[in-house]
């Protein structure tokens, strides 16, 4: 009997792979800040007074509190400082197919706007007002929407069981700027994430820049009045010392004041979005609580001043022993009333700010009971208010460059840089003159020997004044003259020339 004919071999079928559903997580994660304390800090800046709603509605909980916030302000989210990184990954993924879902505990309507302009996610899962989607309750949303089938991207310790469960299912745990509580917890369970994305400085250094430990220059003029009286006292010395850290920590802390409620314009500035608030290299959260810290050391150096200096010179003991720390309160008040408000006036904040150098002065004198000389006090006045109005005029000689029209947030407009340029440089020559009306004085003779060695120092501040103006004009100016004057080669030889002169004439 013949043989049958075999059937033919049929080829398997391809066995097609099915990427799992990628989640992705956003505060901390696709964005490096939190968009709730960024939301908060935006009604903190726009609408001060609606911050008393604050403690009503988180007693409705979590997730009412954000979508009350989400209603009451909406953040610019083309500024937001995204995970560059993660992003290019998920723009890989989205390109091979891949569905990509933002899922996150921030409000749904912040969540959304976030999916619509990056244009990368399939759907949007978030808190709904009532429902706070995270941990817990955001993996059962997954399982009810994917069942076992997604892959996640997190970045703190709530993200634990998501990861957790995505390890176990053989999916992908991954992370971004992973935080050390995360970090532990993963090392704990035994989990390796497949992939990391990092993309964040060094929080020192981060820290460093966020108190401007540059900007602690300004604060030597506390040792001012005790160096033009040629006191040298050790309780006088060890009291302008505690002052001069004392305010140096309550500018600190009011610099960061001054950047978190500025977030959303410093990211719309070329430079100032690098800042470490803006950029989200440092939290909000941990802004507030270096500002609370700053400023109760800031306090108990202030206290600490009159007892140090009764202690260690009790000849010198302070009349007004309170008066240091009454100035440090009108510094405090003065700055925070000029980053909330006085800066957007115009005029008025270029007087603030430099009635804000001559506070220091004035404050040297009560750290040290060292009456302030009325002549001190005229110089200061014209001399810092020209550095306040070149400052100005840098910020609008840079917008110009940019294309610009008006300062935002400022009053400023380009139109106005050839005034600030007159009214700042007839500042500074005012505050020459003064000068060379002390030195003609009797005052200056009780204190110097060879008074006439130091119409020397008319020329030298002629000089610093007009090329300080000049490098403006060209542009070169960082924006800040105190940044300037430490660290241009030439107005550093120049102060070591004002301190000869004044040594000579000693």
């Amino acid at each position: 009997m013949p043989n049958s004919p075999s059937a033919p071999a049929v080829a398997p079928s391809p066995v097609l792979r099915v990427d799992p559903v990628l989640c992705v997580d956003l505060d901390g994660t696709l964005v490096k800040s939190d968009t709730l304390y960024d939301s908060a800090l935006a009604l903190a800046r726009h609408r001060p007074a609606a911050l008393l709603n604050l403690p009503g509605w988180l007693l409705q909980g979590k997730a009412a509190l954000k979508r009350h916030l989400a209603g009451a302000v909406q953040l610019d989210v083309t500024h937001l400082p995204y995970n560059r990184e993660l992003l290019q990954y998920l723009e890989q993924q989205r390109a091979t197919g891949r569905p990509l879902y933002l899922a996150t505990a921030a409000d749904a309507g912040t969540a959304n706007r976030i999916a619509t302009h990056l244009g990368l996610f399939t759907g949007v899962l978030a808190s709904n007002g009532q429902l706070n989607l995270a941990g817990k309750n955001k993996l059962a949303a997954f399982q009810s929407q994917f069942g076992d089938n997604f892959s996640y991207i997190g970045n703190a310790l709530p993200d634990l069981p998501l990861l957790q469960h995505c390890h176990e299912r053989g999916q992908e745990p991954m992370v971004a700027n992973p935080t050390p509580g995360l970090r532990a917890a993963l090392r704990k369970a035994r989990i390796t994430p497949v992939r990391t994305f990092d993309e964040r400085v060094s929080p020192l250094k981060a820290w460093l820049k966020a108190i401007r430990l540059h900007q602690w220059a300004k604060n030597v003029l506390i040792f001012l009045p005790l160096l033009l009286a040629h006191a040298w006292a050790p309780g006088l010395i060890a009291g302008a010392v505690l002052g001069f850290f004392s305010f140096c920590l309550c500018a600190s802390a009011t610099y960061i004041v001054n950047d978190l409620l500025d977030l959303e314009a410093d990211r719309q500035h070329p430079r100032k979005r690098r800042r470490p608030f803006a950029s989200g290299d440092l939290s909000a959260l941990s802004g507030v609580a270096v500002i609370a810290l700053f400023l109760t050391a800031s306090v108990a150096l202030a206290v600490l001043v009159p007892r140090v200096v009764a202690a260690l010179s009790p000849q010198f003991a302070l009349i007004k022993p309170r008066h240091f720390l009454l100035w440090l309160g009108i510094y405090l008040v003065t700055t925070l009333a000029y980053s909330l408000r006085l800066k957007r006036s115009v005029l008025v904040d270029v007087i603030v700010l430099s009635g804000l150098y001559t506070i220091r002065i004035v404050a040297g004198s009560a750290a040290t009971g060292i009456s302030p000389s009325t002549w001190l006090g005229s110089f200061s006045i014209f001399f810092f208010l020209s550095l306040a109005f070149v400052k100005r005029f840098a910020e609008l000689e840079s917008l110009r460059e940019r294309g610009g029209v008006s300062a935002g947030g400022r009053g400023y407009h380009i139109t106005d840089i050839e005034q600030l340029r007159s009214f700042g440089s007839a500042s500074g020559y005012a505050s020459v003159v003064v000068l060379t009306l002390y030195i003609s004085t009797l005052d200056a003779a009780q204190l110097y020997h060879h008074t006439r060695r130091l119409w020397l120092l008319v020329p030298v501040l002629l000089l610093w004044i007009s090329r300080l103006w000049l490098v403006a004009s060209r542009g070169r100016l960082n924006e800040d003259p105190v940044v300037y004057a430490i660290t241009d080669r030439r107005s550093l030889l120049l102060g070591l020339v004002v301190v000869a002169i004044v040594l000579s004439a000693l």
